[in-house]
């Protein structure tokens, strides 16, 4: 296809290069909430803790980040410094990078 080794930087993945992670890191937050005057409810605060760090540190972004510079190599270099790994957020420039 016309876009091999080529990455996506249309809707929300202009602004995150995990937008899926982000919005699922989220909803683990309605577990808390829901349980939130339930005996016990304020344990499940830890939740959502447990899912970012898995996601931003142990499974997801390491995970993807290497599969993705492998098959987009250069590419996926310039997203990574321009887009936000995780947060959606404004992407930089180019030209705003230090060094």
């Amino acid at each position: 296809p016309e876009n091999r080794g080529r990455t996506c930087r249309d809707g929300l993945w202009r602004y995150s290069r995990h937008p899926n992670y982000f919005f699922e890191w989220l909803h683990s937050f309605t577990w808390p909430l829901l349980a939130l005057n339930s005996p016990g409810g304020a344990l499940l605060w830890g939740f959502p803790l447990l899912v970012f760090a898995f996601l931003y540190a142990v499974t997801g972004i390491p995970h993807t980040e290497k599969q993705a510079l492998r098959s987009r190599g250069n590419d996926y270099r310039r997203y990574q410094r321009t887009t936000s790994p995780f947060i959606p957020w404004r992407p930089k420039h180019e030209s705003d990078q230090h060094g």
